[in-house]
């Protein structure tokens, strides 16, 4: 799908990769409607980027998603493109896993991008199609010790994602995964049960498998591309 003139919704777009791929699509000719919890950084990027919109949104909360979905209707008639990219990870061995920020992370990761899916497939299905973008992790590809809650949210986005892709061909809505790897955003910092010493450790098992650390700059451009191809999958 061509994103120019194209209205897309960003979730998680005050930093990181939200950010980056927000930039991206808004140079390119999209009506980007930024969302995230960070009002104040959100406006600063409305202002930068022409006919963008931002909208508060804590994806972990439906009242926001559903407010997120019919500002975006209100404001632009029509949803092209959801992008769920909002989400948190959460460090620590599978025997110590706190099931209560399991919850929330489950919540944020699973949860909110499937409720924003359920709002706007109607939608596309009125309008003749659209395009649902979910952001899972090459986490969900491998078994990294100290990561399985966090990858075990991205597995269950990954079936979500693929098997809605499946159920909604008819409609001529795509839906497509991207696959991220290491990223320098702040992505461990901000993870449940963040801790330097095993920040420090995954990126000492990636690299050993040959990984490198991307740009958030670099993961936009590969996003842009799995928009356009309209593929099931991507990856870094």
């Amino acid at each position: 799908m061509e994103v120019k003139g194209k209205v897309i919704i960003v979730t998680g777009a005050s930093d990181g990769i939200g950010e980056a791929v927000a930039r991206k699509l808004a140079h390119a000719g999209a009506k980007v409607v930024l969302a995230a919890r960070s009002d104040e950084k959100l406006a600063v990027l409305a202002h930068e980027f022409p006919g963008s919109v931002a909208v508060h949104a804590d994806m972990t909360q439906q009242a926001d998603i559903q407010n997120l979905i019919d500002r975006t209707m209100e404001i632009d008639g029509r949803i092209d493109i959801l992008i769920n990219n909002a989400g948190q990870g959460m460090m620590g061995p599978a025997e110590n896993i706190d099931i209560d920020k399991y919850k929330h992370i489950m919540n944020l990761n699973v949860y909110g991008p499937l409720y924003a899916m359920q709002l706007v497939i109607p939608k596309m299905r009125e309008q003749g199609g659209g395009m649902i973008v979910n952001i899972s992790s090459r986490v969900s590809k491998n078994y990294y010790p100290n990561l399985s809650a966090y990858a075990s949210t991205k597995y269950a986005l990954n079936a979500i994602s693929l098997t809605a892709r499946e159920e909604l061909k008819k409609d001529n809505i795509v839906v497509s995964v991207f696959h991220p790897k290491m990223t320098a955003t702040s992505f461990g910092k901000n993870s449940v049960n963040a801790r330097p010493e095993a920040a420090a450790a995954y990126a000492e098992q990636a690299r050993a498998r040959g990984l490198e650390v991307d740009t958030p700059e670099q993961v936009a451009g590969k996003i842009l591309e799995l928009i356009k191809s309209e593929a099931p999958e991507a990856e870094m």
